[in-house]
């Protein structure tokens, strides 16, 4: 046990780079699948699906997101996939990396509650309260390690923080 812990404190600074890559090319790959062939014209129904057996008083809500997604499906598909994909990409680098981590929640947070639908229908047969809340703690987590270990010396951000003074602001939890 004391060998492992070791080890781990050993290369803790690169298995903290490896799981935020690893993170981000699962949003590059995420974000990429949303410009497929055809997925704009399904968008509109699976947010109309999504609602169907949710909750009576979270009608209203899919409600909101299936008129606003229908006025535009390729804005808000497409808006949604850019996002995932700039997370992934700054998540590879290691750019802005408290900004990120604090839209990566949001972004996670708002996939959760729309296309996922809370991970819904709650009922008999869910097995799955979908991946969103998932990828939020992901970011927090990344959020406790940046805290924990400090600044990673693989990152755009560590290269920044040399050459700009106040970068760490927008970079680093302190």
């Amino acid at each position: 046990m004391v060998e492992t812990v070791g080890w781990i404190k050993k290369w803790r600074l690169e298995i903290k780079t490896f799981i935020r890559v690893i993170f981000g090319i699962v949003w590059l790959v995420d974000g990429a699948l949303k410009f497929q062939k055809g997925m704009v014209n399904s968008y509109v129904s699976m947010i109309q699906e999504v609602g169907n057996g949710q909750p009576l008083w979270l009608q209203p809500w899919f409600h909101f997101w299936a008129v606003a997604v229908n006025s535009n499906p390729a804005l808000w598909l497409y808006s949604v996939g850019i996002g995932e994909l700039l997370l992934g990409i700054a998540l590879i680098a290691g750019g802005m990396r408290k900004v990120t981590y604090i839209a990566g929640i949001a972004l996670s947070l708002i996939i959760w509650s729309v296309p996922e639908g809370f991970g819904g229908p709650y009922g008999p047969g869910a097995t799955d309260i979908g991946t969103g809340i998932i990828y939020a703690f992901v970011f927090l987590a990344l959020i406790l390690i940046n805290t924990t270990y400090g600044s990673s010396r693989y990152s755009v951000d560590y290269i920044l923080e040399k050459r700009i003074k106040w970068w760490h602001r927008i970079a680093e939890f302190e």
